[in-house]
């Protein structure tokens, strides 16, 4: 049996978008757990099985990442974000995920100096330079901005990407990377999105253009190194690298 990758979408109007497409042009099966609807998120405990998802990718949503009382769920991604990490399991997880990872391994996320909201860059690190997923991008990396709290990075992992407003931009622990930006979005994402931005941010569609090129770019090198057939049948032990 094909081990799927997970998808965690917490609200309609953040998909996936251009992850799901570098995932299933690499030959993935994607499964979407919409938590809005109340699907249940994947059991950390059963990361052993052989029918354990391939991987992970948790999206962004309007929560902090520690509202556990109005979103019980949260509790059971950071769960399985660890699981996942501890495991070797491919995490790709975009804003609050990034945010609820950096939890899942213990670090602090707490409100932001103010809220980051609109396009706008990333400088890629040294190490991010060096990453195989982010390092063949330009030094500077259009993005979209849409959050307001931050995180201390979790002890033993790489800052990949900063600017001046949010240091801690994008990370890398193991085979999990933690985006704080948005780099998924095309054209035909933004109609959703534009009634739920706050009074005043406009999206340019010329920037929006180098957005989406630079996501589907970024995910097509993270598919390529993380998608293999050894996930599909074969026990997870072994399917580690």
């Amino acid at each position: 049996m094909e081990r799927p990758w997970v998808v965690v979408q917490h609200v309609p109007f953040e998909s996936p978008g251009l992850i799901t497409e570098a995932l299933t042009e690499r030959g993935a099966t994607v499964e979407l757990c919409r938590t809005y609807l109340g699907d249940p998120v994947p059991d950390a405990a059963g990361l052993a099985t052989p029918t354990a998802l391939a991987g992970l990718v948790v999206m962004g949503g309007p929560m902090s990442a520690l509202d556990d009382a109005e979103f019980p769920h949260l509790a059971a991604e950071r769960a399985l974000l660890r699981a996942c990490v501890e495991s070797d399991v491919p995490v790709l997880a975009v804003c609050l995920g990034a945010q609820l990872l950096a939890a899942a391994l213990g670090a602090r996320v707490f409100t932001g100096p103010e809220p980051e909201i609109g396009l706008g860059t990333v400088s890629l690190t040294e190490a991010g330079r060096r990453d195989p997923v982010f390092g063949p991008a330009r030094q500077t990396l259009p993005v979209l901005h849409w959050h307001g709290d931050t995180f201390d990075l979790p002890a033993g992992s790489t800052l990949l990407a900063s600017n001046a407003a949010y240091p801690h931009q994008a990370y890398r622990i193991g085979s999990a990377y933690g985006l704080q930006f948005h780099l998924e979005l095309g054209a035909a994402d933004l109609p959703a999105i534009e009634p739920h931005l706050p009074a005043g941010v406009r999206i340019d569609q010329r920037h929006l253009t180098l957005v989406t090129r630079a996501g589907r770019a970024l995910f097509d090198r993270f598919a390529a190194k993380h998608v293999r057939a050894s996930y599909s049948d074969r026990p997870l032990a072994e399917s580690a690298p």
